[in-house]
């Protein structure tokens, strides 16, 4: 069985964390993101993906231990969050957005 993700069209991008797991957000839920949850982070998976690989800070979620909060820094007091479950050893995006403020929430992993 031949298990070439890399030329699945179905996935955006691959990046694997400072945490060692890897992210496949695929781009129809990627445009769900977009379009649903965070239309401000629409052509910003660039963004998303450099806060995934080169994060200045990752946090575990408060009310879920396997969900994961990637922080990267934007400029004066704003960062591109990104949101991911770590399951089974596999990484999901559940969500990306901007934020003016950190969560609270026990920190993993700091530049």
């Amino acid at each position: 069985m031949n298990d070439d993700s890399s030329s699945n069209p179905e996935i955006l991008f691959e990046i694997v964390t400072p945490l060692g797991f890897c992210v496949r957000p695929t781009a129809e839920y990627w445009q769900f993101i977009v379009t649903v949850k965070h239309p401000i982070m629409i052509n910003r998976w660039t963004e998303v993906q450099n806060t995934l690989s080169d994060p200045d800070e990752v946090r575990l979620s408060k009310t879920d231990a396997q969900v994961y909060l990637f922080y990267r820094n934007e400029g004066t007091k704003r960062w591109v969050c990104a949101v991911t479950r770590r399951l089974n050893g596999e990484g999901f995006l559940i969500t990306a957005y901007r934020t003016s403020a950190i969560k609270e929430g026990e920190q993993l992993w700091q530049k």
